[in-house]
């Protein structure tokens, strides 16, 4: 080879440089692309090289646990300052190779049980964050100047050639996978089984540089299961406000809900409270959502045509396999996620995204940053943003934009709705309405160059509380704006401090709207309307199928 043709070589020389090592190193404990649980520290060893950037599939359900573990094991000074990317920070592990000096700088989407732990270690500056993204931010950046050298992902099975069946939770296999392989880096991937024949392949196995069998299977989190006996009346009500304030007004069929007892109350409404109404075949009919099991109701009712899921949920299995119409499901019969895919479909493809949020301030910015945790924002940014490259219409992208622009001489256009649907107040009486976000205090302690903020405020269309919903896609001055949020903020300080009589003029706008407004009665905002009342009213809807974790189990 002369100079000439290694000078563009050089990524593919340095893994082959790699694999060398590893074959080198293991001898006898590499089978083909199979290697023993027991060697796999000295895999990484051999792989690994200081300052790489390493991407470990760390979902908000599926992690690559075993693999992670090993990760902290390595010797530092062998291995050190390497770049972690990660979805989601789940596991302890995911903070402990900082702790321990393995990595310096990390890049992620969501750190939900760990926010307070990392907030300490940046603080601390034993870990450096480039950037808190949204997570098609992030997969979309892998492919640009974040693209791993060495990815740790999770599998359900693995035959010998290193092909994968990622069964039900693919999530984020697919995006990491291919980024790596196609950048000359390498694929090192953690499964359940190793077989002879896989039910489908989920991703080749020339894309696969070494394959393990776990001790135990990886870790699930079944995180999208809410137990309907906790959800409230107040929630009630205000998931009959989203219904027939929202949903029926814009004729919503297309949406995503973010987690919570909120949206699940909605989600629990739509065969009993949506269907007194006429909305069955009108409302709620193609969704980008995990499989939530409070959606089963509305499945087995018939409101529910299709539903493209991000990731799986434990327990659904038997339920989706007999629900092919509705879930994608492959022919051996299960699901296949993908993150990345549902991210986009509930970008350009959604017409409303409703979920929750920690705090709001007076322009409807929202955040779940606060003091002492940095806890990310995962896939709410993509879902709770008007996507500008949209040009296919629908109703109530159509109608939202006619709203938002109404008396203003600007080209039609449409816009997607963003509800924020939050209690005035949260966990211990903390106000979800404030003047000023931590975030920007958060930012100064980080060095961030700008506040984290969740869903930026011009994204926001309504907010919904239990004392009503503001559009403020009506609102045509700062002040309007300031003041319909001030009038759903409650009880809070934020909220005693409106200007009276001009919430009440913005209410006889329609602007702002309580429910009595809405011509619902709170005497009727019982658990009463729900369809499932427990996580056994689940499972009989199911006729049997669904089969909640151990921890929901009260029977």
């Amino acid at each position: 080879m002369n100079h000439a043709e290694g000078r563009w070589t050089g990524q593919q020389r340095n893994r082959s440089e790699r694999l060398a090592r590893a074959g080198a190193a293991l001898g006898g404990a590499l089978d083909g692309k199979v290697v023993q649980a027991s060697h796999i520290v000295e895999l990484l060893h051999a792989v690994l090289e200081p300052g790489d950037r390493v991407c470990l599939e760390g979902n908000n359900q599926k992690q690559a646990d075993f693999l992670g573990k090993a990760l902290t094991r390595v010797d530092t000074a062998r291995v050190h300052d390497l770049h972690m990317l990660l979805s989601v920070l789940s596991l302890p592990e995911h903070l402990d190779v900082f702790e321990k000096g393995i990595a310096s700088k990390l890049d992620f989407s969501f750190s939900g049980p760990q926010a307070g732990r990392l907030a300490k270690l940046a603080q601390s500056g034993k870990l450096n964050i480039g950037a808190i993204h949204t997570y098609l931010e992030l997969f979309a950046r892998y492919f640009i100047d974040l693209t791993p050298r060495v990815a740790l992902v999770a599998a359900e099975m693995a035959d010998r050639e290193g092909n994968l069946y990622t069964g039900p939770n693919t999530e984020d296999t697919p995006a990491i996978a291919e980024a790596t392989a196609f950048k000359s880096g390498i694929v090192i991937a953690q499964v359940n089984q190793i077989v002879d024949k896989l039910p489908r392949i989920d991703i080749p196995g020339d894309w696969v540089g070494y394959v393990v069998q776990s001790p135990t299977p990886y870790y699930i989190e079944p995180l999208f299961t809410r137990d309907p006996a906790l959800i409230s009346e107040i929630q009630v009500l205000m998931a009959m406000m989203a219904i027939k304030g929202i949903y029926a007004e814009y004729e919503i069929e297309r949406l995503n809900h973010g987690i919570g007892f909120d949206t699940a109350a909605i989600e629990l409404l739509l065969p009993t409270y949506a269907a007194s109404l006429g909305l069955k075949g009108k409302i709620a009919r193609h969704w980008a959502l995990n499989p939530h099991p409070a959606l089963i109701p509305a499945i087995e009712a018939g409101f529910v045509e299709s539903v493209h899921s991000f990731g799986s949920e434990l327990g659904m299995e038997n339920y989706i396999r007999a629900r092919p119409d509705v879930f994608f499901v492959g022919p051996d019969g299960s699901m296949r996620s993908n993150r990345a895919f549902s991210q986009a479909a509930g970008h350009y493809a959604c017409d409303l995204f409703i979920g929750s949020t920690l705090q709001i301030d007076l322009q409807g910015n929202s955040s779940t940053a606060t003091l002492g945790r940095i806890a990310g924002f995962g896939g709410a940014p993509n879902m709770g943003a008007d996507a500008r490259g949209r040009r296919h219409p629908s109703k109530a992208w159509l109608k939202a934009g006619e709203e938002a622009r109404a008396g203003r001489d600007v080209i039609p256009r449409g816009q997607k709705l963003v509800v924020q649907m939050v209690e005035t107040f949260r966990e211990h009486m903390a106000p979800a309405f404030v003047d000023k976000l931590d975030a920007w205090q958060l930012a100064e302690q980080a060095g961030m160059a700008i506040p984290p903020v969740m869903i930026y405020g011009d994204d926001v269309s309504h907010i919904l509380t239990e004392e009503g919903i503001a559009n403020l896609l009506l609102c045509r001055t700062d002040e309007e704006r300031e003041q319909a949020i001030r009038g759903v903020a409650g009880y809070t300080p934020v909220g005693m401090a409106r200007d009276k009589r001009m919430v009440e003029n913005l209410r006889d706008r329609g602007i702002i709207r309580r429910p009595e407004d809405l011509g619902i009665d709170k005497r009727m905002a019982t658990r009463d309307l729900l369809a499932a009342k427990n996580m056994k009213g689940l499972v009989r809807a199911s006729g049997g199928l669904y089969d909640p974790p151990k921890r929901f189990r009260n029977w």
